[in-house]
């Protein structure tokens, strides 16, 4: 269509302008998202020595604060390696991030690595986590499994251990936390608050018109990259709970 003078109607020219300007953010989107075939996270200071190395010259880079955004392209991209220097895999969160990659059937073909900024590397190998600490490699373990009842989660038979129905929320030192399982002397809970072992603590339960109070301590606790972000997920073991009134609740809530 055009005007009376023989130019471009205004319609046109909007039109081919927004053209082009989506095909130049179809360009981009294509460029910044391709393949990757190895991801490396390392602190910083290890970054520069570890991507001077052949094998990680052309390596997507993140360091060890950016667990998440490494997490984020990982599951996105699937890199044939994910090589983790063995300070960061030593922690809580890096041993949440191989479990993590380590759980997705979609990275079953990933390969981890743990990497000394000044020797070799270590493969993790495939399937459940295992316990290696070899100077070079990292102990990467799993959070305490429930043991078959009547066992409780730390393999004591002190009471039996019921799991409860989804979306039951429990008060830890004044934060929500959602209840996994529970007995007369303790519970496992998932918390986006901090939990540490030996960690002394008030939990309070809505039970009734009068909610449960009592103190308790953690008897373990494992940090985990979830899908919602990051997690603790903890034992507590309970010091003065009334035990009739546990055990009231946890026959209301077991599934």
């Amino acid at each position: 269509m055009r005007n009376a003078k023989g130019k471009p109607s205004l319609w046109i020219r909007i039109c081919s302008f927004v053209f082009s300007i989506l095909t130049l953010a179809f360009c981009i989107l294509n460029y910044t998202d391709l393949p990757v075939s190895t991801v490396l996270i390392a602190a910083p200071e290890h970054l520069q020595t570890l991507k001077e190395r052949e094998d990680f010259s052309g390596a997507q880079t993140f360091s060890d604060a950016e667990a998440l955004r490494a997490l984020e392209v990982i599951t996105r991209k699937r890199p044939d390696v994910v090589a983790l220097e063995r300070m960061f895999a030593a922690t809580t969160r890096g041993a949440a991030l191989i479990n993590r990659i380590k759980a997705d059937p979609k990275l079953s073909s990933c390969e981890i690595r743990i990497v000394a900024h000044d020797s070799a590397y270590s493969r993790v190998p495939a399937g459940p986590p295992a316990a290696v600490n070899d100077g070079a490699a990292v102990a990467v373990a799993a959070p305490p499994a429930p043991a078959a009842a009547p066992l409780d989660q730390r393999g004591t038979r002190r009471a039996p251990r019921f799991k409860i129905v989804d979306g039951v929320e429990v008060m830890v030192d004044g934060n929500a936390a959602t209840l996994v399982d529970m007995s007369v002397v303790g519970a496992q809970v998932i918390s986006v608050t901090i939990l540490k072992p030996n960690q002394r603590i008030r939990m309070s339960i809505a039970e009734g018109k009068k909610p449960l109070r009592f103190s308790a301590g953690v008897a373990w606790a494992s940090f985990e990259l979830a899908k919602t972000g990051p997690r603790y997920r903890a034992g507590i073991e309970f010091f003065d709970a009334e035990a009739e009134a546990v055990q009231k609740f946890c026959e209301a809530k077991k599934k």
